[in-house]
């Protein structure tokens, strides 16, 4: 016999009216794991976030995915109304940006193979960094001698950025036409690592661009 009570879940519209009113009060965006632990039992989470997402198509908010999360966020088209002056804006350093997007596109990797593709040793210190911004984090060990950890993005980086999952990163022929990526072949992976600059700035946490640093110098 189950523990549980003998009761029918609530109609669809209370569930959806339930989880509605969840991810209202939360801070931070919800699992439907986490919705299905709050409702009754037999109600089912996943139905009635979609069909809250349907309800609030083309609103002045939407119910926005988050990597496995949900949360309300401001139409992307109306972003513009939030803007004030007094917003405050960081900026990385070249260092933690490329590390940034390096992360973002090759991920799960590890710091040894950041450091090949930059051509330039990564300090402790950026990566701390990132880890303390909640754009980055520790992933699985890699099942190679060493067992070294690799370096992924978070759900916070993608709501940052306004990304679904990191698959929705624009592409190279994306970037270059946005002007963030020159046409010029990368240079050569081969070439002595050198000390990366301690330069641990804080970052401009504001635009997608920023994601792309320039060329470091040598």
């Amino acid at each position: 016999m189950s523990d549980e009570p003998d009761f029918p879940p609530p109609p669809l519209e209370e569930q959806e009216r339930m989880v509605e009113a969840m991810l209202f009060a939360s801070a931070q965006p919800v699992s439907l794991r986490d919705l299905s632990d709050r409702l009754p039992h037999g109600a089912d989470a996943a139905e009635a976030v979609a069909r809250l997402r349907r309800r609030y198509e083309g609103r002045g908010i939407e119910l926005a995915r988050v990597g496995e999360t949900f949360a309300f966020r401001t139409a992307p088209d109306l972003s513009f109304l939030m803007q004030t002056e007094t917003v405050e804006t960081r900026r990385l350093s070249r260092a933690a940006t490329e590390t940034l997007a390096i992360i973002a596109y090759h991920q799960p990797v590890t710091r040894a193979e950041i450091e090949e593709i930059r051509g330039v040793a990564t300090s402790r210190g950026t990566l701390d960094q990132l880890i303390e911004l909640e754009w980055v984090k520790i992933g699985r060990r890699r099942m190679t001698p060493g067992r070294p950890v690799t370096f992924v993005v978070t759900d916070g980086f993608l709501d940052h950025f306004g990304l679904e999952t990191a698959r929705d990163l624009p592409g190279l022929s994306e970037l270059r036409a946005a002007g963030l990526l020159d046409n010029r072949p990368p240079s050569s992976l081969s070439v002595p690592l050198v000390r990366d600059e301690e330069d641990d700035d804080i970052a401009d946490e504001g635009r997608p661009g920023d994601l792309f640093g320039e060329e470091e110098e040598t």
